[in-house]
């Protein structure tokens, strides 16, 4: 089954055109406890297919002290099959030709995406607009204006359908094309008070997750929805910010991931406005209209996918490397976990400070993710669990 091949009276959702199990497999293998998406690539990088990798996780588990570990049952994928159905989602995963071509440049780029509407969507030039939930007057109008300049100039308009800014910037990009990527379930309406909306966008735009079928959001949510939104776009608008938010989260992972960073200049004494204007102050491009962005961006065009990375079926194992002792695992362990702090490191940054290769330290990191003593977040951080 193709992509193309959808059909809402089948049995389940769509599955890529790798094969049926595999594609079972590797959601499967996703949803395992403590296995994020670094670990998940990791799993089938070593093992060659997600098959194997489920086989060898309670073996990978039991290395990490993680006795009796399961992975997820087949029930669980079934469940979420069926509530993806339900709802009229569609499932796309990373390698296949409905994949944004843009987000699949991220290394961290969402095994699998759940979405909901025109599919179309995904692979049109985009980009973001996200800004304070209390947003001002001004905010909202300045937000309607931005998406309704650049839906014309053949922008898709991504924004993370929260109220304030992100309800604004949906609504006016409601008839030329918006995103709304969700921190919960795709099927899950948050805020409620935004569920006509976010109904709406269903119907004329698309909604996006990368998390299970009725999953409630909570607060960790929101940083990996955010790296997403920034992903998806070439640049990212803030249109207000306070020094201390998830718009400012979402301007760092859109620099983390070498995109551009627009931001709308407001009053010094609105404190709404202290976070863009610190952007602008450290180098973001001011704007103050649609035309201030196309200047920047230049005419909307359509994203190449000659570049774009592809995860695909492996014919075989790599090659495995002399398995240490339990006396060098133990110790690399403890100088691991040494160097780590609740603040996230950069995976890259610690592998240097232990001089020690990525291939003795990636697996490690598998099982102290695993064992539930590390947390690897989005943009290749990782931090210690206190």
């Amino acid at each position: 089954m193709t992509d193309k091949d959808y059909n809402p009276s089948s049995t389940h959702p769509p599955i890529p055109p790798t094969s049926e199990d595999e594609s079972f497999a590797r959601l499967r293998l996703l949803r395992s406890r403590r296995v994020g998406v670094a670990t998940y690539k990791r799993l089938l990088t070593e093992h060659g297919t997600a098959q194997n990798a489920l086989a060898a996780l309670p073996e990978v588990a039991r290395a990490a002290g993680v006795l009796k570990y399961e992975v997820c049952p087949e029930g669980v994928i079934h469940a979420e099959l069926r509530a993806a159905k339900a709802a009229g989602a569609r499932l796309v995963m990373h390698s296949t030709q409905l994949y944004p071509a843009v987000l699949a440049d991220l290394a961290d780029a969402p095994p699998f995406l759940w979405v909901v509407g025109n599919t179309d969507l995904l692979n049109r030039p985009t980009i973001s607009i996200v800004g304070a939930r209390n947003a001002s007057s001004l905010g909202t109008r300045m937000a309607k204006a931005l998406a309704l300049g650049l839906g014309e100039a053949g922008y898709v308009v991504v924004s993370g359908l929260a109220r304030g800014v992100d309800a604004a910037a949906h609504l006016a990009a409601l008839n030329t094309g918006t995103i709304a990527v969700q921190a919960g379930g795709v099927d899950v309406m948050y805020p409620a008070e935004n569920t006509k909306l976010a109904e709406d966008i269903a119907k004329r735009g698309l909604r996006v997750s990368e998390q299970p079928m009725g999953l409630q959001p909570m607060a960790r949510h929101f940083p990996s929805r955010n790296r997403i939104i920034a992903g998806l776009s070439k640049a990212t608008i803030i249109v207000e910010a306070a020094a201390r938010s998830g718009s400012l989260i979402t301007a760092r992972d859109a620099l983390d991931q070498g995109r551009e960073v627009l931001a709308v200049p407001g009053h010094p004494f609105d404190a709404r406005a202290a976070g863009c204007n610190m952007l602008i102050r450290d180098g973001a491009t001011l704007v103050r209209n649609a035309a201030d962005v196309i200047d920047v961006l230049g005419p909307a065009r359509a994203p190449s996918r000659e570049s774009q990375p592809h995860l695909a079926l492996a014919t075989k194992p790599v090659a495995r490397q002399p398995k240490p002792s339990l006396r060098e695992t133990a110790a690399l362990h403890l100088q691991i976990l040494s160097r780590l702090g609740p603040s996230p490191v950069a995976e890259d940054q610690l592998i240097r400070d232990l001089q020690a290769t990525s291939a003795r330290i990636a697996p490690v990191l598998i099982e102290l993710e695993l064992d539930g003593q590390i947390l690897r977040q989005p943009g290749g951080l990782v931090s210690r669990i206190s």
